[in-house]
């Protein structure tokens, strides 16, 4: 128990400080908890994460410890603050390990809460507006807005409290607007979207900037949203974003089909999903998260839905980490999943990709090195001709379990530091492999991808291309002009051609990324 409160204490101090907190002040508070520690004998104690909603939970906790513990909350205003960004580093931390064991980023638990999963709304009390063409509904207050009607120019409108909490039921809301947001949250606590019915929001041209805000998305918001529902939402944006966060993105429930020239959802602090369908096509990523002022942020969670994604550029990217618990996936993409980790402990995810599959690198440098691992799911990668790697880290690869089944014609795995086959399966082209291959999978041995360590899938050799012809008599073939070795013996010049090497010489020769001589001309 002891062992526990001295913990607790050192957890205290560090935030204290963190808080600016003085020296003194700290050691007073350390003292404090060290005699209740004491005063308590072995009475057992827990004091769990749970600590960061605000909430301390304990296990026969003595009268004394808890009014010790209820002072130093009252004492340090900002310690709950300082422990949820002390626990959102140890999850960075836990990110950037790459042991052989399965690592948890996060869980479903931690990042939603009880209203978050709610699918329908009390709306006996709730306030009743109607869009109208060239209007603004302003919701200024805390409270259930249901809005209903179809509209031109028009626009909802947040700006309540920083504590409240507001819900907006879109009940078949129609709205299409020229120029600015749909929905537009400028200040809440945090704001939910409940979908009832079926809606459409449209932007057809260029945004307009609120002043040094760029609200260039139809569904808008600078705090925390949360969209739930059973109903449905279209969303069309001409020339921007389909929704865009500027703090956590949250999406429990509902039918999303989303069209957009530019990211189709994306939040800077967090993307995360546990339920929906989407049906997502953009010019650019369908989900993207990035703070470009905090490193440490910018995650995509996912536990549940059915997602249907043709996108240009990424289908899922985020700047620290991606995990995948659960869902279907249906990817379409230059680049499948990428972020500096990416984890996938379950779920069913097929990606066709024309760049790489999935890819790890550093986009964090608070995660540590670029590593990709499977814990559990069934992928299928379909990769497309050119220089692409079905699973590319520019660190590790690490195999733990799950089935990855890779259509690979130039890459199937592509890694800078270590890979690891610890369980699940791996299938090639249809063979399945008892190691991770480097690089496997290319043309004739001078390509770029069949390097030393590569290997066919069935032991067959590869094609070293196509045999000489030797002619009707038999004669050798042509190799190129007998060099002029000039009048004095002298040696020729090689570099323009000629020679040993054929008719073209040492400029049909060069050397790939792999440090492999190839047979094509340098460039």
């Amino acid at each position: 128990m002891k062992n526990k409160i001295y913990k607790f204490t050192a957890i205290i101090s560090i935030c204290a400080m963190t808080a600016g907190c003085s020296s003194a002040d700290t050691q007073t508070v350390s003292d404090t908890v060290e005699t209740a520690a004491a005063a308590a004998g072995n009475t057992a104690v827990t004091v769990s994460t749970e600590m960061l909603g605000g909430e301390i939970k304990t296990t026969d906790l003595p009268s004394g410890i808890c009014s010790v513990i209820a002072s130093v909350k009252r004492a340090f205003s900002s310690v709950g603050k300082a422990l949820e960004n002390a626990a959102a580093k140890e999850r960075q931390n836990t990110v950037s390990s790459t042991s052989s064991s399965s690592v948890t980023t996060v869980s479903k638990d931690e990042l939603f809460s009880d209203r978050d999963l709610e699918q329908t709304t009390d709306t006996s009390s709730a306030e009743k507006m109607t869009v109208s063409d060239g209007q603004t509904i302003s919701i200024t207050k805390a409270g259930v807005y249901v809005i209903s009607g179809s509209a031109e120019n028009a626009q909802i409108k947040v700006e309540a409290g920083s504590d409240d909490k507001v819900c907006i039921v879109l009940d078949n809301v129609n709205i299409k607007n020229d120029s600015t947001p749909a929905i537009y949250v400028v200040s809440a606590d945090k704001c939910f979207v409940n979908l009832s019915g079926s809606s459409n929001l449209s932007v057809t041209g260029a945004f307009t900037a609120d002043g040094s805000t760029n609200a260039d998305a139809v569904i808008y918001s600078k705090d925390d949203i949360v969209f739930n529902g059973t109903g449905s939402l279209t969303l069309t944006s001409a020339q921007g974003n389909g929704i865009s966060g500027k703090d956590d993105l949250k999406i429990t429930g509902g039918t999303y089909s989303i069209i957009s020239t530019k990211d189709a959802i994306e939040a800077n602090d967090s993307i995360r999903i546990c339920g929906g369908s989407f049906t997502i096509k953009t010019d650019k990523d369908a989900l993207h998260s990035e703070n470009s002022d905090d490193d440490t942020k910018g995650f995509i969670y996912i536990s549940d839905g059915t997602f249907d994604i043709n996108a240009a550029s990424d289908g899922i990217q985020g700047t620290t980490y991606v995990q995948i618990d659960g869902g279907t996936f249906d990817i379409t993409a230059a680049e499948g999943i990428e972020a500096t980790f990416v984890q996938i402990n379950d779920g069913t995810v097929s990606i066709s990709a024309s760049d790489d599959g999935i890819n790890a690198s550093t986009k964090s440098k608070s995660c540590g090195t670029p590593t990709v691992e499977f814990n559990g799911g069934d992928i299928t990668i379909v990769m497309g001709r050119g220089d692409t790697d079905a699973v590319d880290a520019n660190g590790n690869i690490i195999v733990n379990g799950g089935k990855i089944d890779v259509t690979a014609q130039t890459s199937s795995f592509d890694y800078d530091g270590k890979a690891e086959f610890n369980g699940g399966t791996i299938i090639i082209n249809g063979t399945q492999v008892s190691e991770i291959p480097q690089s496997m999978m290319g043309g004739g041995m001078g390509g770029r991808v069949f390097g030393e360590n590569a290997q066919m899938p069935n032991g067959e050799m590869p094609n070293m291309g196509e045999r000489p012809d030797f002619g009707a008599n038999g004669e050798m073939p042509n190799m190129g002009e007998r060099p002029d070795f000039g009048a004095n013996g002298e040696m020729p010049d090689f570099s323009q051609g000629g020679g040993r090497g054929g008719r073209h010489g040492r400029q049909n020769f060069g050397q790939d990324n792999d440090g492999v001589t190839s047979a094509t001309p340098n460039a």
